[in-house]
């Protein structure tokens, strides 16, 4: 999962990366365009069932699953006509798998805002207007050169149907991904690689009070009316200043604060969510792990992650919840106590199930 972080200058979005990936490797400095060349981290996903399942099964070690945040650069208005910088930042994020808008709500008049003046809708306007921009440029230059091709091949003219009104809909200021496509046209549009056709995620980078925020009231106040984007609140300083605590010295903090988890396990959750992703568990003595499957996978699918030859030669998984294996103190008073079922080419994984595989080779 490949997570690309846009945002304008000064949002606090360096300073959520470095909280992220657990060091300060990202340079946070009160001044716009600090970040030039982006930053890649690779994050673990915190999970409390692994730490459970490690001790069930007296596991020696865990291996969480994971995600890639590029911190691309600042954008400002008119970026998209940017010859050097420009043209750099919107390849970065078009290797994205989804988009992550870092938007400040918070309010501190030592920290100099791009535009003035605090104003999370209009952020999120300029910003989706550069990425608006960039597509409609990339389909005209599509649609004029399949044109000619269209006349004498009938699935070029199909693709090209949607190409069009995909671009109508960009010139009338909408987001690709929130238009309504069928199979087919998805595909139609998979090659043009849109900014705009990705899964959108908004961090909310709220002040410590408002960490109890809820994603609809959020919404509202950033503007986003699309009900399955998610939208998250989050306090960068406050994340930060949680990077050197140990996991009994975080949850003891977030119980006072009245929070259940971290704004970035949240966040690393929602873009999880956003990309219709979950992850299964294997465990043995060696190791627990998490592996990161599309939801609906079959449980070959599944097996495929470990090992291609795990799903080509796949026959049979034993299945169970991670919570029975925690209640059984492993595998094998599970298995007696009826909880580990023998599953099919045609189970689909459901998150949290540990997963033994057997295959013929």
């Amino acid at each position: 999962m490949k997570i690309g972080i846009v945002w304008l200058p000064n949002v606090g979005k360096s300073t959520l990366f470095n909280a992220l990936t657990k060091n300060y490797g990202a340079d946070a400095q009160n001044f716009p365009f600090c970040t030039i060349e982006p930053n890649v981290g690779l994050v673990n996903v915190h999970d409390e069932r692994l730490q459970q399942i490690q001790k069930a099964v007296n596991g020696a070690k865990t291996i969480p699953a994971t995600c890639e945040f590029t911190d691309i650069a600042g954008i400002v208005k008119w970026a998209s006509e940017w010859e050097g910088m420009g043209n750099k930042f919107l390849a970065n994020i078009r290797e994205a798998d989804a988009i992550l808008q870092v938007v400040r709500v918070f309010q501190d008049s030592e920290i100099t805002h791009v535009h003035g003046v605090v104003n999370p809708k209009e952020d999120i306007e300029v910003i989706n207007a550069e990425l608006i921009i960039a597509d409609v440029e990339t389909l005209t230059k599509r649609i004029a050169g399949d044109a000619k091709k269209a006349r004498s091949d009938k699935d070029i003219a199909e693709k090209l149907k949607t190409l069009e009104r995909a671009l109508e809909w960009l010139e009338a200021g909408q987001l690709v991904s929130t238009m309504d496509f069928d199979e087919d046209q998805r595909e139609h549009l998979r090659d043009t690689h849109l900014l705009t056709n990705k899964q959108f995620v908004y961090a909310c980078n709220v002040s410590e009070d408002m960490m109890d925020a809820t994603g609809d009231e959020l919404k509202q106040l950033i503007g986003v009316t699309d009900a399955d984007t998610q939208v998250v609140p989050i306090c960068a300083k406050l994340e930060e200043d949680m990077i050197e605590m140990t996991l009994e010295e975080k949850k003891e903090f977030l119980d006072d604060m009245g929070l259940v988890s971290t704004g970035l396990d949240n966040l690393i959750k929602a873009s999880y969510d956003a990309l219709g992703l979950q992850y299964y568990f294997t465990a043995w003595e060696q190791e627990v792990r998490a592996w990161t499957v599309k939801k609906w996978a079959s449980a070959p699918q599944a097996a495929g992650v470990i090992h291609t030859d795990f799903e080509k030669w796949f026959i049979k998984a034993d299945v169970v919840n991670w919570s029975d294996v925690v209640e059984f103190s492993g595998w094998s008073w599970a298995k007696e106590n009826g909880k580990v079922r023998l599953e099919g080419k045609e189970y689909i994984v459901q998150d949290g199930d540990v997963m033994l595989f057997k295959f013929n080779n």
